[in-house]
């Protein structure tokens, strides 16, 4: 039984990264709490392609007569591309809250979305 769990380690932990990253996306109102779960579910998911990628025994994809056993070097090349985007992703997420914490003076959503209802209950009730 636990040689079944050993096997599966890694899909184990991008599981347990994945619910850890999507409750606190789902949970928290701090938008930064909110991009850290982005981060850490990001991370799972790069754990998740990269686990199967790596055989043991196997080589880079050398065509030689003494390796048999060969890699898969894409699904590393394309992680690389989506940690690239994520880094991307989340400095567009940083900067967006700034510029939220600059105009609402607060970076919770429940406090922003009260602010927004205020305003347009202000606005309905002008004549």
């Amino acid at each position: 039984m636990s040689g079944g769990l050993l096997e599966h380690f890694s899909h184990i932990v991008a599981v347990l990264l994945m619910v850890a990253g999507l409750h606190v996306v789902m949970a928290r109102g701090n938008l930064i709490k909110k991009l850290v779960g982005l981060s850490i579910f990001q991370t799972s998911v790069y754990l998740l392609y990269i686990a199967p990628g790596k055989l043991i025994g196997g080589t880079a994809p050398i065509l030689a007569p003494e390796y048999a056993l060969y890699s898969n070097p894409l699904p590393h090349v394309l992680i690389l591309t989506a940690i690239v985007v994520g880094v991307a992703t989340l400095a567009l997420g940083l900067a967006l809250a700034v510029r939220i914490r600059e105009a609402y003076g607060t970076i919770e959503e429940d406090e922003i979305t009260a602010a927004d209802n205020a305003v347009q209950d202000a606005e309905g009730a002008k004549p």
